[in-house]
């Protein structure tokens, strides 16, 4: 095995390991793990590799019950943890998550004051970007190198292996995903893309996502989200 890709299934730390182990062991996510160790020799790239999984740790797939789909992470010095959407609480709040927030409060009354997401992965929101690395300063720099096809199998044995899972697709990218996701058993929230230019356009405010997922949530037996944590 790759040894990039030894040291990404090292930093595993719950179910997700045995979930996902033909997935790292298959030959495109090899070849994946080889661009990187090119582009690590020669780039700055976001996130760190021990965060790369963030998601993952910071939500096992037996905990999953909800999965907010981001594209690729932040390309800035420090903003990239490794979950979608979020960054870490020094950081002002960016122009997407902004956004989510005004919508939170629209829909909930929920006031939050960082921007920091770990608090909704310890309650079972798997934040999954579908691409989980950038070089610096470059968006989408690491698209189509491999990440999607391990983000497509993520989103198939949530699909396959779980019953009653919330998947929030916001924007074109995320909605592809939405073939692999079984609607006799998942539930699929879709709305445009929190990003300024899209969402001022319509079709993101006035979605009410947050309680349509804990409603869904409440309705299957599921503790619902406290999107103030």
């Amino acid at each position: 095995m790759n040894n990039l890709c030894v040291k990404l299934a090292e930093t595993l730390n719950n179910d997700w390991k045995m979930v996902l182990n033909s997935s790292i062991s298959a030959p495109y996510f090899q070849k994946l793990g080889a661009y990187l160790e090119m582009e690590l020799e020669s780039q700055v790239v976001y996130p760190p590799i021990n965060q790369i999984f963030a998601a993952l740790q910071c939500c096992s797939f037996e905990s999953t019950k909800v999965v907010i789909i981001g594209q690729d992470p932040y390309h800035g010095l420090g903003q990239a943890q490794g979950l979608s959407f979020s960054v870490p609480p020094a950081f002002p709040l960016p122009p997407s998550l902004r956004n989510i927030y005004k919508e939170l409060y629209d829909d909930l009354k929920v006031i939050r004051m960082d921007g920091d997401l770990k608090g909704w992965s310890a309650q079972g929101i798997l934040l999954l970007n579908a691409v989980l690395t950038v070089r610096s300063g470059e968006p989408n720099s690491h698209a189509k190198q491999g990440w999607e096809d391990f983000t497509q199998e993520v989103i198939q044995k949530l699909s396959k292996e779980k019953q009653n899972v919330v998947f929030v697709l916001w924007g074109a990218y995320a909605q592809k995903l939405s073939k692999f996701i079984d609607l006799k058993r998942h539930f699929i929230i879709e709305a445009s893309h929190p990003s300024p230019l899209s969402a001022n356009r319509g079709g993101f405010f006035k979605t009410k996502p947050f309680s349509k997922i804990n409603e869904y949530l409440v309705g299957s037996g599921q503790t619902p989200i406290d999107w103030a944590r």
